[in-house]
C-alpha cells in the first residue's frame, strides 16, 4: 500500500512539473484563414499588349499558422506574327501545392505573409502554325502546320509577400520562378507561350504576379510560444575578483591606472 501511494505522489509532482513548464510559456490564438484571389497583372498587360491575354484565380486554405494549401487556374490565349511567321495558342493551367510562411505567428498575426509556394502546374493547350515560309537560292515555300492539343509540366518557386488592407482584404505580390519539365509538343515545335509557364523554349522562366484577395477566417488555433530568456549581464564584479586575484599570484604583472600611466616620464 505505500508503495502505490508512493507511486501516486510521484505521478502528481511530475504532472505538477509539466503543467508549470507549459502554463510558462506563452500562448497565441492564430486564425487560419480560407483566401480567394485573382492575379491583376495579365488582364492589366493585356491592355497595353494585345498579344496575350491571361487570366488566373486561386484559392488557399490555411494548415496551421506556417502552411496553407494552394490551388489556382487560369486560362491563356497567344498570338503573334511577323513578316513570315504566324503562332497562336489557347489552353488552360492549373498549379497545386504549398505555401510556407516564413513569418512568426506573433508578427503575422493572421494579417500578413511573407514567404515561399511550391507548386506543381499542368498545362493544356491547342498550338498551330497558321503559316510560315521560307527563302533560298532555289526560290520561296509556304507551309502550315495544323492545330495539336499538348500538355506540358513545370515547377514553381514563388517567394513574396501579402498584406491584410482592409478586414478580409488582403494585396500582395510574388516573383515566380518557373522551371520546365516538358512542353507536351515535342523538340521541334515548342510552343512560344505555355499557358501558365510562358516561352517554351526556355527551361527556366521569371515574372512577377500581383494579388488581391478576399479572407475569411474558418477556424481559431493555440500556438504555444517559448519565452525568449534575456541576456544576462555580464558580471563585472566576478572578473575584477578573478584580476586581483591574478595579480596576486604574479606579482611582477602591474596593473597602471590611466592617470599614473599619464604621470609617467615617457608618455605626455
Amino acid at each position: 500500500m505505500r508503495r502505490i501511494s508512493v507511486y501516486f505522489i510521484s505521478l502528481i509532482a511530475i504532472a505538477g512539473c509539466l503543467s508549470g513548464n507549459l502554463f510558462a510559456q506563452d500562448t497565441l490564438t492564430v486564425p487560419l484563414k480560407i483566401k480567394a484571389g485573382a492575379e491583376l497583372s495579365g488582364p492589366v498587360s493585356h491592355y497595353y499588349d494585345k498579344k496575350t491575354d491571361s487570366k488566373e484565380f486561386y484559392i488557399s486554405a490555411d494548415l496551421n499558422e506556417k502552411k496553407a494549401v494552394y490551388l489556382s487556374a487560369g486560362y491563356t490565349s497567344y498570338n503573334y506574327s511577323q513578316y513570315n511567321y504566324a503562332f497562336n495558342d489557347k489552353g488552360i493551367f492549373i498549379k497545386a501545392g504549398f505555401d510556407y510562411n516564413l513569418l512568426k505567428p506573433d508578427k503575422a498575426g493572421g494579417r500578413y505573409w511573407a514567404g515561399i509556394g511550391l507548386h506543381y502546374g499542368i498545362s493544356i493547350f491547342n498550338s498551330q502554325v497558321p503559316s510560315f515560309s521560307t527563302e533560298n537560292y532555289w526560290g520561296s515555300k509556304s507551309s502550315s502546320i495544323p492545330s495539336r492539343t499538348s500538355m506540358g509540366h513545370f515547377l514553381e518557386a514563388t517567394p513574396g509577400v501579402r498584406a491584410e488592407l482592409f478586414k478580409n482584404l488582403s494585396i500582395g505580390w510574388n516573383v515566380s520562378l518557373r522551371m520546365l519539365l516538358y512542353s507536351g509538343a515535342g523538340a521541334n515545335m515548342k510552343p512560344l507561350d505555355m499557358p501558365g509557364y510562358g516561352d517554351a523554349g526556355k527551361k527556366i522562366q521569371t515574372g512577377v504576379s500581383y494579388y488581391i484577395a478576399w479572407n475569411f477566417t474558418y477556424k481559431k488555433i493555440t500556438v504555444i510560444q517559448k519565452k525568449e530568456e534575456p541576456e544576462e549581464p555580464e558580471d563585472t564584479d566576478t572578473q575584477n575578483n578573478q584580476n586581483n586575484l591574478n595579480n596576486q599570484n604574479n606579482p611582477g604583472s602591474v596593473q597602471k591606472s590611466p592617470r599614473s600611466l599619464q604621470n609617467s616620464p615617457g608618455i605626455k
